[in-house]
């Protein structure tokens, strides 16, 4: 995988490497990821009750998000990156809002402030990366090469390190 060329670029890579680890650690060990969320592992679960199809579900779109994360990061596809600043904080909103209103435990605010600081860090990052001219800087829209892969105007395909 080729690295980031921006500031930006990094922030997403960063998410998106994390969301696939914890996606992960959700399919292969579920009570260990409800454990690091702060909610309650019971020795059985009552009939009725689908908290393991619920977490399969939920860590299944982590790792499929970090998947897309590290593809926008290759491509440098930063109308993605500028589009995860909007809803990364509408995500810090709404689990802030589940933990003042007693819906999730309070350690549950740990994910919403890594929404929250990721969704700032990125759009530091893009503006950054526009006064100082990185690749796809400001302005720049996503180009589709001969091969049909998605980019910046003037960066080298995706598929430019095979």
């Amino acid at each position: 995988m080729k690295l980031p060329r921006s500031i930006a670029g990094w922030t997403i890579a960063v998410f998106g490497v994390l969301a696939l680890l914890m996606g992960a650690v959700g399919l292969l060990w579920p009570e260990a990821q409800l454990r690091m969320l702060g909610l309650e592992v019971p020795e059985t679960r009552a009939v009725g009750d689908h908290t393991g199809t619920f977490l399969l579900a939920s860590s299944m779109a982590a790792f499929n998000m970090g998947v897309y994360y590290l593809l926008a990061t290759v491509t440098e596809w930063r109308v993605f990156y500028r589009f995860t600043v909007v809803f990364r904080l509408v995500t810090f909103t709404v689990f802030t809002i589940a933990v003042l209103a007693d819906i999730a435990p309070d350690r549950f605010f740990g994910v919403a402030a890594w929404e929250g600081l990721g969704a700032v860090a990125t759009a530091i990052g893009l503006r950054l990366d526009a006064r100082r001219g990185a690749p796809g800087g400001a302005g720049a829209t996503p180009a589709v090469d001969a091969s049909g892969d998605v980019g910046d105007a003037g960066a080298a395909p995706a598929d430019a390190v095979r």
